[in-house]
């Protein structure tokens, strides 16, 4: 016997002890209570018998004990799971032109009105690149 049959030997009596324990105990309990665990009983053993079945169509078991299920026949909720993953790709690139376009007209409306400032100010637009202005600007800032 190798190791992994001991350890599922070990498994199956530690649960088969604890299954026993708690089956002993359930005479105390209320009658609302019992029926609960019975229900969680049957669904409990539902769940077992479909992955019992998955295991007969082919299930395949990760390293760490989970099982990976294969659909290999093409049925219609891989369309919908693939439609799905595709909507937050497609909300995204829509998000993204959004932002574009508002800061880009942001950016218009405010070259606009600096230029619409600058034509309807007192000075002609060539005395905002004359280096005297500047120090003109300076001088009477520091008044």
């Amino acid at each position: 016997m190798n190791n992994l049959q001991k350890d599922q030997n070990t498994q199956d009596r530690l649960g088969l002890s604890i299954a026993a324990r708690l089956s002993g105990s359930t005479q105390d309990l209320p009658h609302d209570i019992t029926e609960r665990l019975r229900v969680a009983r049957m669904q409990a053993l539902a769940k077992r018998r479909v992955l019992k079945s998955q295991l007969v169509q082919g299930t395949s078991f990760n390293a760490n004990g989970t099982a990976a299920v294969n659909h290999e026949d093409g049925d219609d909720r891989s369309l919908w799971n693939r439609i799905a993953s595709i909507l937050p790709l497609l909300a995204l690139i829509a998000g993204l032109m959004t932002i574009a376009t508002v800061a880009e007209d942001n950016w218009t409306s405010d070259i606009a009105e600096i230029d619409a400032e600058l034509l309807t100010d007192d000075l002609p637009p060539d005395a905002y690149t004359d280096p005297g202005f500047v120090q003109f600007l300076r001088l009477n800032q520091n008044d």
